[in-house]
Parts: structure tokens; C-alpha cells; sequence
């Protein structure tokens, strides 16, 4: 992915951002710090939101703010070991890796807002398909429902054939149930 933020920008955001915020933890200040030792991995470095649906993810918060101190995400596993991802970095400086940043203020930060770059990995409706998710999840639980209506009924008439009022009455409760 070619950067349309230049290095030596992100370098400038990072020096002032660690300047002016207190990380949670000290290892994360130590982390950005290597990033900004290598031009080369600052290349490979990109500043989003929602940086857990990407490949290589840090997910760092200064205090002051109700999110996690740390995390690391690379695929689908995840860790708050910053020495983890610091060697991970370290053995595979060809990957991208994208930073979210949770701090105060953030979105009216101008230095933060001119190197928040778009997430590419976020799906481009994420908030659609959270929708379309949860209707389907009523949906299915409206099917479900309706079966067990249907089964109940047909066990009733079941039990009225055959004479079982003791089992007409627990299946007429049950079923009062589904009737809510």
C-alpha cells in the first residue's frame, strides 16, 4: 500500500503526540519510538480507525481515555504483550502495520487528522451489514419461534386424540409461552 502520508509527517505526529499525551503504558511509548528509529517501517506505518479488521494492528490509548491500554492484533490473534508485537515488527519489516490511537480530543487533534489515513479493510458498509446481521438474527428468531408454535399445536392435537389431559395442559402452558 503506497503511504499518501510521508514519513517524515508521521515522525513530526508521533514526536509531538508523545510529547503532549501519557500513554497507559511505557512500552508503548518505547514501541513508537523504535517505529521512528527505522524510515523504512515508518513507510509501512498507517494511522486509522477501526485498526482491528486489519492484518497487523496496534491499538494504542493514552490515559484519560476508557479503552484498553494496548493491544496487538496480526490475523486473528491478539495480545497485550507489547514485547510480542515489538518482535514481530522486528522479524517482519515488509508488513504493513496500522495504528489506532484512542486519546482525548482526537478527532479535533489537526496533527492527528492530517495523518489519519482511510482503513481499507473496514468493510465499506460496516454499519449496514451490522444491521442486515441483526435483522436477520430476529428473523431467524422469529422462524424458530414460529416452528415451535407449530410442533406445540400439532402435539396438542396429538394429545386431545388420545385422551391426555395431563399432557394437554403442560403443552397448552408451554405454548402460552410462545404466544408472549
Amino acid at each position: 500500500m503506497d503511504s499518501i502520508v510521508s514519513v517524515v509527517e508521521k515522525k513530526e505526529f508521533l514526536r509531538g503526540f508523545l510529547q503532549q499525551f501519557e500513554l497507559k503504558r511505557r512500552e508503548c511509548a518505547w514501541l513508537l519510538n523504535y517505529l521512528m528509529s527505522d524510515d523504512q517501517i515508518m513507510e509501512r506505518v498507517h494511522f486509522v480507525e477501526k485498526a482491528a479488521h486489519t492484518p497487523k494492528a496496534l491499538i494504542i490509548s493514552t490515559k484519560g481515555v476508557d479503552t484498553i491500554p494496548f493491544s496487538f492484533h496480526k490475523q486473528k490473534h491478539i495480545t497485550t504483550d507489547a514485547e510480542k508485537a515489538f518482535h514481530d515488527i522486528r522479524l517482519n519489516q515488509t508488513e504493513d502495520i496500522y495504528i489506532e490511537l484512542h486519546f482525548s480530543g482526537a478527532k479535533q487533534y489537526p496533527p492527528f487528522l492530517s495523518v489519519l489515513e482511510d482503513n481499507p479493510y473496514v468493510p465499506e458498509n460496516l454499519e449496514l451489514a451490522e444491521a442486515f446481521q441483526h435483522e436477520a438474527e430476529k428473523l431467524l428468531e422469529r422462524s424458530i419461534r414460529s416452528f415451535k408454535r407449530k410442533q406445540l399445536l400439532q402435539a396438542i392435537d396429538e394429545a386431545l386424540d388420545k385422551g391426555d389431559e395431563s399432557g394437554f395442559h403442560r403443552l397448552v402452558q408451554e405454548l402460552e409461552q410462545y404466544q408472549k
